[in-house]
């Protein structure tokens, strides 16, 4: 069986493995105060070029996303985010069961719009009972986007201009950061991004870490006390070092690069086996999820050699589909997909 699920399928990269297993039986301090996780938050900060921020780090994507909200929004306020963002989508209600509402907005290809931003918020301080709502105290963006989209530097600042005119945090979840940063489409860079944002974070479970995920904060005194906060919220990993030495590991010798590179490489070749083969796209993702309409005797037919997800519920003669590739896809299970396609 040839899959392209997701990209957490695997366990880690070797070198990360490699690493723990070195160190396995070191004894270190707990909760992030060891050696491996100062260096890797230097690590971090000096590819972000920042001087006066704070790395912290988490085990998982949902977890974050819940942690990060809750330190930046009152009581009294939502979290501005795309009606296909992940937050309000696929976390479950998560951000609702901690108090905070998902406010959503239009979404253009998964990304949400500076102008819709501003239109939201002067209509909402132009009602005159706005102090009965939900205040709009933060915007939620995910790069690549859930379509496997990005945004382009203009409208990142475009955001950030809105966002810091408003003083509104701009928070983006990184959870496939690398494979956003390899693609050839991308004019972001991490720096620009450390330079846009109040907060985000670097995706390590879909990007080659055994799990984790670094909460970069840009002006730490937007968020006190987070550590705190983390600990409230079950989030604070008693052995971190597991952590930092996993995104230690990931920032040295360009390795969150190069898995970035290789996720974009083998992506950009199973788009080209799938337009070979006759099939449209979907969404025209540069990234490392991609999307096809498929009919669904080719799903059918497909699916015995071949794991994917359906990309919502099916449609009557066909379905959009989503394949996924990572920093452990070779080359041979994409040879093995045009076979199949071929024999259908």
């Amino acid at each position: 069986m040839v899959r392209f699920d997701c990209d957490y399928m695997e366990g880690a990269h070797p070198e990360i493995i490699q690493k723990l297993v070195q160190t396995n039986l070191e004894q270190t301090p707990g909760y992030g105060f060891d050696s491996y996780t100062k260096n890797a938050e230097r690590l971090i900060l000096e590819a972000c070029g920042l001087k006066n921020g704070r790395v912290f780090f988490l085990v998982g994507g949902t977890q974050t996303n819940v942690t990060v909200i809750d330190a930046l929004l009152s009581h009294c306020e939502g979290v501005l985010a795309t009606e296909a963002a992940h937050i309000n989508v696929h976390e479950c209600g998560a951000i609702e069961a901690s108090g905070h509402k998902v406010i959503t907005l239009p979404e253009h290809s998964g990304k949400l719009c500076a102008d819709e931003i501003e239109d939201y918020a002067s209509r909402f301080y132009a009602d005159e009972t706005y102090l009965h709502m939900v205040f709009p105290g933060m915007v939620y963006i995910s790069h690549p986007t859930e379509y496997g989209t990005l945004y382009s530097l203009s409208e990142l600042e475009r955001i950030s201009e809105v966002c810091r005119s408003r003083n509104i945090p701009l928070y983006l979840d990184g959870a496939r950061l690398a494979y956003g940063l390899a693609s050839a489409a991308s004019d972001v860079s991490l720096q620009d991004i450390a330079r846009l944002c109040d907060a985000f974070y670097i995706g390590g479970t879909k990007c080659g870490a055994l799990f984790g995920e670094a909460v970069v904060i840009a002006n730490p005194a937007r968020m006190p006390r987070f550590f705190s906060i983390v600990k409230q919220h079950g989030a604070l990993l008693a052995k971190g070092r597991l952590l930092g030495l996993q995104f230690e590991t990931l920032f040295t010798d360009n390795l969150y690069s190069r898995i970035g590179s290789h996720g974009i490489e083998m992506a950009m070749r199973l788009k080209s086996v799938f337009k070979q083969h006759g099939y449209k796209l979907f969404f025209d993702s540069p990234t490392n999820q991609q999307f096809f309409v498929l009919p669904n005797h080719v799903i059918e037919r497909l699916k015995e050699n071949v794991s994917f997800e359906l990309w919502g519920a099916p449609g009557h003669e066909e379905t959009p589909v989503r394949f996924v590739t990572d920093w452990a896809t070779n080359p041979e299970s994409i040879d093995n997909l045009d076979k199949y396609l071929s024999e259908i």
